[in-house]
């Protein structure tokens, strides 16, 4: 394996010393906000972000014993393999806020109990939005490296993640590995080839698309374009649709894998919950403690984060009780960042969903596992979700060619055990045709980088963005007070003019509050110099048009594949007649599926 960096050995960026944190910096800069800079400093003191080192905290040592589980089924044997069973647990738009143990008024019981138990990582980082988040963590690479550097896989564009690059469940099963993947796939379906069971799953359960309604499974992507996504394997799960909330119902199907499954034989579990996502949509009973909050997006979201947790812990009784517990490890990540006007909170993190500022990208994640040598711990060494890959391959005892160029490290070391991270550094994005910043330049770049492009990079302690990088507002929960997030709440800031470059130092400041691109001009150079050398290495765009064949009004209402490349290659030799007694089938049997979806709307009610 190679891991993909910058071409050459690269200087270490020496970090510069700022002042300690105190009021005296902001003031005149924040109108009002005494109260929200005093809870801003006790956050830092409790998130113990003032540190200028990566080190871990060691909380408990010498805890590499096991402790004993209780279960229920199949005694472990000495057949049993020595490859770890992996649970990759997937949540969908999670805000750094919005787990009990970083501070939030949701609970998440069954969260705090197992980061407590294992590691957390609270230096880790995802991608903005959906699907660069899923294609970096199956490739191990980032979507430069790809094509898909330029929003989300929409329902109607003929694309999917390459099939050029090999997969994480590939990888695993070309070692014995079971592979299943339960939830949402949002890595394109337009040809059968980019399905999941063409990827490397032996099982699919869930959704093609990025989101949906949670009892109905339908979904609109626009006017005229609405169809059925729910999937089991390669079909349309119409069998399956009894209409139980989508967190349980993926639930449900994981136990009955790991009922069915040999302990004693590795498998891969992939878990891609639907929840958080909008609609916002819960099963009732999980109001009852949340009627104290006022505001209805976020007493919903809080809804359905309380059912994830419940989920999640009979995910883990189903482990004990089955016997894959002690020798499994378990993941659990966001995705991206919360989105505020949907229920969830990143304070005291800048920024939301869809930006590159810390609230979109960096993600509430741990280890938890049985195998961990340092437990109850907590990581504060660079991670990214490319770092998967290898991480995982290498633990199933899998290889990687050395020839392959990957952009993740293997990272079980720094997490079991307390070492250093490999990683120095994390290409947040290029995305060469997001808006352009109407006052970015190469002028401005110091004609190293046109700084009208929308990038973001971090090198060790330095985090330099440009072009236009989304919003930016710190939304305190005091914002979610009455019918939404009251931006009267929000910290808000108005650009100077000519503004398309931000420097921050992360370790000392990560609420981007301190911008130092004025400061230090040569460590603006030099970030922008790796954002060149990256950028080097970058495929073209894959970002087609919509293509109408995609209309799930015709195929029988349901969202599914629809590129055929043999259209135009039909098999010769059939006669006339036989053409259209087929052509008669095919006619009847698209029209009964086309009436099932007319006669079955979405129902948007709920939640």
């Amino acid at each position: 394996m190679a891991p993909r960096g910058c071409p050459g050995p690269q200087p270490p960026l020496q970090p510069q010393p700022l002042p300690p944190p105190a009021t005296g910096i902001w003031q005149g800069k924040m109108l009002a906000m005494g109260a929200l800079t005093g809870f801003s400093v006790l956050s830092l003191l409790t998130y113990g972000y003032l540190s200028w080192g990566y080190g871990l905290e060691e909380e408990e040592e010498g805890t590499t014993a096991r402790p004993p589980h209780a279960r229920e089924g199949p005694e472990s044997s000495s057949s049993a393999s020595s490859q770890p069973h992996i649970v990759f647990i997937l949540a969908d738009d999670q805000g750094f806020r919005d787990v009990g143990y970083h501070g939030s008024e949701i609970k998440t019981p069954t969260l705090d109990k197992l980061a407590a138990q294992g590691v957390k990582l609270e230096n880790y980082y995802v991608q903005p939005i959906c699907t660069p988040s899923r294609s970096q963590f199956i490739t191990g690479k980032y979507q430069i490296h790809t094509g898909l550097q330029h929003s989300i896989i929409r329902p109607t564009q003929p694309n999917c993640l390459p099939l050029d690059n090999a997969t994480l469940p590939q990888k695993l099963k070309e070692v014995g590995y079971s592979t299943h993947m339960v939830g949402k796939w949002h890595l394109g379906f337009y040809r059968k080839e980019c399905m999941p069971t063409k990827r490397g799953f032996d099982t699919f359960f869930g959704s093609l698309l990025g989101s949906g309604d949670y009892y109905t499974h339908y979904k609109c992507d626009s006017p005229g374009m609405c169809g059925y996504d729910l999937y089991e394997n390669d079909n349309a799960a119409w069998d399956h649709d009894n209409g139980i909330y989508s967190t349980q119902m993926y639930t449900q199907k994981v136990q009955q894998i790991l009922a069915s499954h040999d302990p004693r034989k590795p498998i891969f579990l992939y878990i891609a919950y639907q929840a958080v996502h909008s609609p916002l949509q819960a099963p009732g009973k999980y109001f009852e403690h949340y009627r104290s909050i006022i505001n209805i997006n976020r007493r919903r979201y809080a809804a359905m984060l309380s059912c994830l947790d419940e989920a999640i812990n009979n995910v883990t009784l189903a482990l004990k009780r089955y016997g894959f517990y002690d020798n499994s490890i378990i993941i659990y990540s966001s995705d991206n960042g919360g989105q505020p006007m949907a229920g969830g909170s990143n304070w005291p993190l800048r920024g939301s969903k869809g930006t590159y500022w810390e609230g979109g990208i960096r993600a509430v994640g741990f280890v938890h596992s049985p195998l961990l040598k340092n437990k109850g711990t907590i990581c504060k060494e660079l991670v990214h979700i490319t770092d998967w890959y290898p991480t995982l391959i290498t633990l199933a005892e899998g290889w990687i060619d050395e020839d392959t160029q990957l952009d993740g490290y293997d990272i079980w070391e720094t997490i079991s055990e307390g070492r250093r991270s490999p990683r120095v550094d994390i290409l947040h994005n290029i995305d060469p045709i997001y808006t352009k910043a109407k006052n970015g330049s190469w002028a401005a770049g110091f004609g190293i980088w046109n700084t009208a492009i929308q990038s973001a990079i971090r090198v060790q302690h330095w985090k330099l963005l440009t072009g236009n990088p989304g919003y930016s507002d710190w939304v305190p929960p005091q914002s979610f007070s009455n019918a939404g997030p009251n931006r009267w709440h929000n910290e808000r800031i108005s650009w100077s003019t000519g503004k398309s470059v931000w420097l921050f130092n992360i370790t000392a400041d990560p609420y981007e509050r301190v911008d130092l691109s004025s400061r230090y001009p040569g460590i603006v150079k030099k970030l922008l110099k790796r954002l060149s050398q990256f950028n080097k290495t970058a495929v073209p765009v894959r970002y087609p048009p919509k293509d109408p064949r995609s209309n799930p009004r015709l195929n029988g209402g349901v969202w599914g594949p629809w590129y055929k490349e043999d259209d135009k290659k039909r098999k010769p030799g059939k006669n006339k007649g036989e053409k259209k007694q087929k052509k008669g089938k095919t006619k009847k049997k698209k029209q009964r599926k086309k009436e099932q979806f007319l006669n079955c709307q979405p129902d948007l009610t709920r939640g």
